[in-house]
């Protein structure tokens, strides 16, 4: 009878697949994704050239009134300009926390962790925003930190408060109307496109920067919610790639996040 032993091909192969099903939640804490981000001055030069480009763009970008970096967005010619920037691993880097919490993911282990930590910019942000600002900008955050009450507190939404003291910790001022959560309102889900739209109902939107495609493309999570009547797949935010061709790198600026996303759970 022949017996067979597995090649070191094999057993390769094995390890690998194994790896590729393996759900998020069961991911080391500190793979190569993580200490790529916390060590690796890869990271934080890709970062600063991110924000650095949107920086050289916004001149052009302002003075040209057609110019609009929200499809669909018309008659904004007389409006005042504004960018939409995500905040975490956009504005905020949460490395530290995603090396150091203990699985599985809940808001409010992030909620705790900030209300003890001091926040910590992405490389290049400060600057681009200062540089927007100067330049009679609007700076609008978008996060989908959502607002959540809890039992042994009397807020209705502390994540704003938190978010807020985040944001300029790392050394930007905001104020409250100038930052949306997810669930703020009944109608604010996951699904940024709507906040994005309220913004552009007063603003002409110049720059959309993010870290994730949901911070870009309508329906790209794998959850559905309104107005999104299908999921994301990974086909789908491939097609997306092309029908906005046009706007990376030109009004849409992404950001590297390897450690998580609407990316770990679309098929």
């Amino acid at each position: 009878m022949k017996t067979t032993r597995p090649t070191i091909l094999t057993a390769t192969l094995f390890l690998l697949t194994a790896c590729a099903t393996q759900s998020p939640t069961h991911v080391p804490k500190k793979d190569m994704g993580l200490l790529w981000v916390k060590h690796a001055a890869d990271y934080e030069a890709i970062t600063r050239q991110v924000y650095r480009n949107a920086e050289m763009a916004l001149p052009g970008m302002i003075q040209d009134k057609s110019w609009t970096g929200l499809p669909g967005q018309t008659g904004a010619e007389d409006l005042p300009p504004a960018v939409i920037l995500d905040v975490d691993e956009t504005v905020i880097t949460n490395v530290d926390f995603q090396i150091a919490f203990e699985r599985p993911f809940a808001n409010r282990k992030l909620e705790m962790w900030d209300r003890e930590h001091t926040a910590r910019p992405v490389p290049g942000v400060v600057e681009y925003v200062a540089a927007a600002r100067a330049a009679g900008v609007t700076v609008f955050f978008l996060t989908n930190r959502p607002c959540e009450k809890y039992e042994d507190e009397d807020e209705t939404c502390p994540q704003k408060q938190t978010t807020l003291e985040s944001i300029r910790e790392v050394g930007i001022a905001v104020e409250p109307e100038f930052l949306t959560l997810a669930l703020e309102r009944p109608e604010w889900t996951r699904e940024k496109l709507v906040r994005r739209q309220v913004v552009g109902e007063t603003h002409r939107i110049l720059h959309v920067i993010g870290d994730d495609l949901g911070d870009f493309l309508p329906c790209a999570r794998e959850k559905v919610v309104a107005p999104c009547d299908a999921p994301g797949t990974r086909a789908s935010r491939r097609e997306d790639l092309d029908t906005y061709a046009n706007y990376w790198g030109n009004g849409w600026y992404i950001l590297p996040n390897p450690m998580h996303g609407s990316w770990t759970s679309v098929r």
